[in-house]
């Protein structure tokens, strides 16, 4: 149940009651002023009548020794006190007033109908405005918490943006109440966090720029040295370096959101095969199951997609990198249709990696890698638009998922079958 709904209920619910205790109270009142005016009208009406009794005059409506006369009120009267008493035990109401005289009693009743129609009359005005009054106090909240629902839901909206990476979404500040507290907290929140990152990825990146050079310098020196292990030891030292610059000068591209996709028609089974071959060092294959080292490339269903190849090409590097870094051989990479699944036999990816997406400069389940590889591969299928899920399917292994968009793709001409 959500807040607006909440909202309206103990509006509506307030009125209600609030319309039922008016309603009894002024029941009641009502009731008692009419029994006491008819009370007080019928005692002199009796006095008049127990005058003219005794002076041998009895008027229409005087009653003597009543056989009729209801028990309370002839219990009262042989007290020695007069009294009146509202019968309600017949089909109409009568109001009954007597007094003793002597040995006699005088009696007065009078049908009590036209009390009781007005009282009824009263509480069907009151049962129809306390319905009215509750309806329009229920549209009243509805429409009050639809508009603090309204707020808070793009406060919350706002909130997922920013933790979604857009920081330079804001909220818009109306009035000074809490909600508006609210919201200048989120924006304050935004602007520290957005400073915060902005920063760091500045710093990340000065310093992947300053050593380029330097890096550069080394492996062109590394270059030099004579034939050898220590040479080649050198050599491969300096050339991850290289990586991991390129890697992170990426990372902060990628952070800048100034990347822009460069679209053409391509079919996804060539993409695949040349991402494959510039990881293993060798040609994709003609087959729908090529092998080239430990990367087999499987092709179901071949289409053609509009989408940035180079992209593509470089997130499925990054991710087929990964499977032979951190998994277990053969890597497997499937094709089929705009979907491409690349997938390991090794022990899976870590928990947090699958509740929280990848991390950069956080190491794996066994301390190995920064994280910057499929840090790279998420940005870059962002700026793709295309989506990257990452899995551990039953049978064992890491699955991560490139979709390109299905509903883009056409059929590709020579559509290999599967196998």
């Amino acid at each position: 149940m959500g807040l607006r709904t909440k909202i309206g209920i103990a509006i509506a619910g307030t009125a209600a009651v609030v319309s039922v205790v008016i309603g009894l109270l002024v029941h009641h009142r009502t009731v008692e002023a009419q029994y006491a005016s008819a009370r007080s009208q019928a005692g002199d009406r009796l006095q008049t009548a127990v005058q003219d009794h005794a002076a041998g005059i009895d008027g229409d409506r005087t009653l003597i020794d009543p056989p009729d006369l209801p028990q309370p009120l002839a219990d009262a009267v042989r007290k020695g006190k007069w009294g009146s008493y509202l019968d309600r035990s017949g089909k109409l109401p009568q109001m009954w007033a007597a007094s003793r005289y002597r040995d006699e009693t005088v009696a007065l009743k009078r049908p009590y109908e036209r009390e009781a129609e007005t009282v009824r009359d009263l509480d069907r005005v009151l049962w129809i405005s306390g319905a009215i009054g509750t309806a329009l106090a229920c549209v009243a909240g509805l429409l009050v918490a639809t508009r603090l629902g309204r707020r808070l839901t793009a406060s919350a909206d706002t909130a997922q943006r920013i933790a979604d990476g857009d920081l330079t979404a804001r909220l818009p500040l109306h009035g000074k109440d809490e909600i508006t507290k609210l919201t200048s907290a989120v924006n304050t929140m935004a602007d520290a966090l957005a400073g915060r990152l902005q920063a760091e990825r500045e710093v990340t990146a000065n310093i992947a720029h300053e050593l380029r050079t330097p890096v550069a310098g080394m492996v062109t020196a590394a270059g030099l040295l004579p034939p050898g292990r220590p040479a080649e030891l050198v050599r491969e030292s300096a050339g991850r370096l290289r990586e991991l610059v390129d890697d992170v000068i990426e990372v902060a591209r990628l952070d800048s959101a100034s990347e822009e996709v460069r679209a053409e028609v391509c079919g996804v089974g060539e993409v695949v095969r040349r991402a494959v071959a510039g990881v293993v060092g060798a040609g994709g294959g003609a087959g729908a199951d090529s092998g080239a080292g430990e990367v087999r490339v499987r092709v179901v269903r071949d289409v053609e997609v509009e989408t940035d190849p180079r992209r593509v090409e470089r997130v499925l590097v990054n991710l087929v990198s990964n499977a032979l870094r951190h998994g277990r051989g053969p890597v497997v990479v499937t094709v089929d249709g705009g979907v491409v699944g690349v997938r390991d036999s090794g022990d899976g990816f870590p928990e947090g990696l699958l509740s929280g997406g990848p991390q950069r400069f956080r190491t794996g389940a066994e301390g190995a890698g920064l994280g910057l590889g499929l840090t790279i591969a998420v940005g870059q299928a962002k700026v793709l638009g295309a989506g990257l899920r990452f899995s551990n399917p039953a049978g064992g292994g890491a699955l991560a998922e490139l979709d390109l968009g299905a509903g883009r793709s056409s059929p590709s001409r020579g559509s290999l079958p599967a196998h």
